[in-house]
């Protein structure tokens, strides 16, 4: 049967089958829902998904006229629930409209395809997540929606209107991509600063290292010296949580690399994957000998703040402007002393500066690679002597040990 199919027909079929399967993951999830049962479930997205599909497939120019003609019973629907549920809430109807344009996304193109799959998938987390999602809502304060508030809104307001090239009044620098640097590395922590209130810091060390990792792993070893100090009997499991954190900063680099300059990626992968590894095998050691069970928590803040980007905007721009500067008056040389430097404060500066400058030409893959490597280990130090400084010896001897060995695995990998 199918040997008779053109290769054409062959392909719609499946595209109809993925509408078909987008619709039905979503109708599943809203079958469960408290009331958007009612309105639509498991038999009528697909449904959705379908028309959709079905329009765009024949009558491409009409799926504006089919999107108005499916408003009308939606609307009677959403107004009959309210009748006899009481809920005025909206989701159920935009998932039915959204499920629709996935559907007619799935005949769009193959770059459509991909995206209705992704979206799809997406939106069925994001509705299934409904009591996740508030509760992290309500441990959000006032005090720190208006922080991301001023944020969001300086960065729509900001962000078009900045010369999007370089300006010789600020040596050469492009304000646009520094401040879409500054809105990524916030936003990279917001995530996971989300997530932390999502799932909380007292499911266990490794989650509280690994998120605070991506949050800050700087404010996380501070907190967690600052456990010992108060608890010495709680330097193993702050110890593990430390080094946890300080391990993550490793692939949190990777990922502003693979954004700013992916051709890089292949480079720096190299050494810091093992300097990951290396300090991964060693905190397995470390977890074995900790006791999972002892309660420890920290405190993190919201890194999605106006006065925390602006900062950091300052502090990239002069890395990025150092870096060039240092590059073309003392070379290679220049770039590490100011990799170290730059380090001793903040990794993402260094990593994002060297990335920019590995894609213009400015620098060569081995010496950005280099210099992030440097970076990295000059703050993986200054994470190990915070241990010393504000938490126990029993503290700082473990995680020196630990940071110290994946520190010199990184370096014997970038000299060799």
């Amino acid at each position: 049967m199918f040997e008779s199919l053109s290769g054409s027909t062959l392909s719609l079929v499946v595209r109809l089958l993925v509408a078909l399967g987008i619709g039905g993951l979503v109708g599943m999830e809203r079958e469960q829902s408290e009331s958007a049962g009612t309105f639509a479930g498991s038999r009528t997205f697909p449904l959705f998904g379908l028309y959709g599909a079905v329009v765009q497939a024949f009558f491409p120019d009409l799926l504006p006229v089919a999107l108005a003609v499916l408003a009308v019973p939606l609307t009677v629907a959403y107004v009959a629930k309210i009748a006899t549920v009481g809920d005025v809430g909206l989701t159920t109807v935009m998932a039915a409209l959204v499920t629709t344009l996935l559907g007619a996304l799935t005949m769009h193109s193959e770059q459509g395809l991909l995206v209705a799959v992704v979206v799809g998938g997406v939106m069925t987390v994001l509705l299934s997540a409904k009591d996740p999602i508030h509760a992290v809502a309500d441990r959000i304060d006032e005090r720190e929606r208006r922080a991301v508030a001023k944020l969001i809104l300086v960065t729509l307001v900001v962000l078009p209107v900045l010369p999007n090239r370089e300006l010789a009044v600020i040596g050469g620098l492009n304000p646009q991509f520094v401040w879409l640097m500054v809105v990524f590395v916030s936003g990279l922590g917001f995530v996971a600063y989300l997530l932390t209130l999502a799932i909380g810091t007292e499911r266990g060390i490794i989650l509280t290292g690994v998120l605070g990792g991506f949050v800050s792993s700087t404010a996380t070893t501070v907190s967690m010296a600052e456990r010992t100090a108060e608890n010495p009997s709680l330097y193993r499991v702050a110890g593990v949580a430390a080094v946890i954190a300080a391990t993550v900063m490793f692939p949190r680099a990777l990922v502003e690399v693979a954004v700013v300059n992916p051709a890089l990626l292949p480079h720096a992968a190299v050494p810091m994957l093992v300097m990951t590894v290396v300090a991964a095998v060693a905190t397995v050691a470390l977890y074995w000998y900790s006791d999972e069970s002892e309660a420890i928590d920290t405190e993190m803040t919201n890194p999605f703040r106006l006065r925390s980007a602006l900062f950091f905007g300052a502090l990239f721009a002069a890395v990025l402007l150092v870096s060039e500067y240092a590059n073309a008056w003392f070379g290679s040389r220049g770039i590490y002393v100011t990799a170290f430097l730059s380090g001793l404060a903040d990794v993402d500066a260094m990593t994002l500066s060297l990335s920019k400058l590995a894609a213009e030409g400015s620098v060569s893959p081995d010496v950005a690679t280099t210099g992030i490597v440097i970076a990295a280990i000059a703050n993986t130090l200054v994470k190990a002597g915070l241990t010393w400084v504000l938490g126990t010896r029993r503290l700082g001897r473990r995680v020196t040990a630990v940071l110290g060995v994946a520190a010199l695995a990184g370096l014997v990998v970038v000299m060799v």
